[in-house]
């Protein structure tokens, strides 16, 4: 779908169709009474017929409204003009554009844009009504047969801006949505993908991918051997089970020439979670290649911010495993030694996230790295505490989780910070090595997998993001990957350019 700005009044726009909202009950927007003047209270004498009363989901379609060179006129409820906040403003762009794609339009021109939405500029509301325009647009159906090929689409969407000034705006935004939409859309993808083909090695390989589209993007792929002479010892015991070798993935972006300390992003890439000898039951395993979620993200963000050209050095970290049983899967009660030297007492094979994720960080420590940002599917009880709405959040530096909480208030990807003090780290203690990779007692399971994660993260500011409830919908009609964090992490990294200068 092709997307622009544009300015002008909606009775001198030859279009397909143009979209205006109308308020509870039966109020017209500011554009829509332009054009129920222009129109000679056409629009008004329709609405009293009580066809559409302004409720938000409400849609009607007008045909060959007079004084106007549109061909249709394309009603969208918006429901009280004083609730209009971020989530009512992206429910009524998303529903527009659902319904609009049953019509047989090819090309709009919205006035959705005009719409008032209480600390939001027009540069917010183009870039989220990009992004979601392309998520209703998203159709994974790689491993169909049948090709879905009469699906209808919009071949061109013009969003209105008030002024001339407004039109550079408009165009960045409209560069962000996409950027970021083609960002989701990989997360999406590779997250999607069985666990038959997306194996680590297949993930490493669609890392060099973005390697090779942008040139500045640098990717280097260590195997087991590599993995091996880093002492990453609890990262190679969750894989030992799998015929599938882990991998470590390392992307570099280089967005800037000096010696700017790096972003780095780990993200957890289990490709299949079966639990290992701690087997999970059968149906908990529904859903389990999307264990690699973190990962998604990494390379979606990664891939964002070398397509917006953002003056920033990035680091993406990503350790990629299988987690299988079998005759050479660590055992319940191994212990391992981390690259970092401490001792873990493995209790619990289905926490293997940790294991993996507790090197990685200390292999952070090369990079000389500014901040810190893992991205994990670590625990099911993130889900129990906050529900599928927002992402758990545990940091050691306080400034760091408030960027990450108030860039996910902005691009409606929120996050809830947790705590992370010192009286729960006493639940990782065993009587035979340095730590365990679960709490004993396994209350607040959320913070004492992050607690296990901070003994690894001693030397920088880290913050921890677990996605396990919100990264993916594993049952329902809406199952699938859902592309988060994703737009948190982009709009944490266009904030850190403003704060950069």
């Amino acid at each position: 779908m092709e997307f622009s700005v544009k300015t002008g009044y909606p009775e001198k726009q030859r279009t397909n169709c143009i979209i205006v909202g109308v308020f509870e009950t039966r109020k017209l927007t500011n554009i829509a009474e332009r054009i129920d003047k222009a129109s000679g209270d056409y629009l008004s004498n329709v609405l009293r017929k009580g066809d559409l009363d302004g409720k938000t989901g409400q849609t009607l379609i007008l045909h060959q409204v007079p004084n106007l060179l549109c061909d249709r006129i394309f009603l969208v409820g918006c429901g009280p003009e004083r609730e209009l906040n971020d989530k009512e403003y992206r429910d009524i762009v998303r529903r527009s554009i659902t319904a609009l794609l049953q019509t047989g339009s090819i090309e709009a021109v919205s006035f959705l844009t005009e719409l008032t939405v209480k600390s939001r500029d027009i540069r917010w509301k183009i870039r989220q009504a990009v992004e979601i325009s392309l998520a209703a647009l998203y159709n994974f159906d790689q491993f169909k047969s049948k090709k879905d090929k009469d699906r209808k689409t919009l071949r061109r969407l013009i969003w209105t801006v008030p002024t001339r000034r407004d039109l550079v705006n408009g165009e960045r935004a409209i560069l962000e949505g996409e950027s970021l939409a083609h960002g989701i859309a990989l997360a999406k993808d590779l997250a999607n993908t069985p666990a038959n083909i997306c194996t680590p090695i297949y993930l490493s390989k669609e890392a060099e991918k973005l390697g090779k589209e942008f040139s500045t993007i640098s990717v280097a792929v260590l195997n087991e051997k590599e993995i091996q002479a880093l002492k990453m010892g609890a990262f190679l015991s969750v894989g030992q089970g799998s015929k599938n070798p882990p991998r470590l993935i390392t992307l570099e972006y280089r967005g800037r020439k000096d010696k700017q300390k790096p972003i780095v992003l780990v993200g957890k890439g289990i490709t299949f979670d079966t639990g290992g000898n701690s087997l999970k039951a059968p149906a908990a395993m529904i859903g389990m290649k999307y264990d690699m979620c973190g990962a998604a993200a990494v390379l979606a963000t990664l891939r964002a911010a070398a397509e917006l050209e953002l003056p920033l050095n990035i680091v993406g970290v990503i350790p990629t495993a299988e987690n299988m049983p079998g005759n050479a899967a660590t055992r319940p009660e191994d212990i391992v030694t981390t690259m970092a030297g401490i001792t873990v007492e493995i209790l619990n094979t289905d926490a293997e996230g940790r294991l993996i994720l507790c090197d990685a960080l200390t292999y952070c420590e090369r990079f000389d790295p500014d901040v810190v940002i893992d991205i994990a599917t670590l625990t099911g009880a993130c889900g129990i505490a906050l529900g599928s709405h927002a992402s758990g959040l545990l940091s050691n530096h306080d400034p760091l989780a408030n960027d990450l909480y108030q860039a996910g208030l902005t691009s409606y990807d929120k996050c809830w910070q947790l705590p992370l003090w010192d009286e729960y780290q006493d639940a990782l203690n065993s009587p035979f090595a340095d730590i365990a990779n679960i709490g004993t007692p396994p209350e607040g399971g959320t913070i004492l997998g992050a607690c296990f994660l901070s003994r690894f993260t001693k030397k920088y500011h880290w913050a921890h993001l677990d996605v396990a409830a919100t990264a993916f919908r594993s049952s329902g009609k809406d199952r699938g990957a859902t592309g988060r964090p994703v737009p948190l992490l982009v709009q944490y990294l266009l904030d850190r350019t403003q704060q950069n200068g």
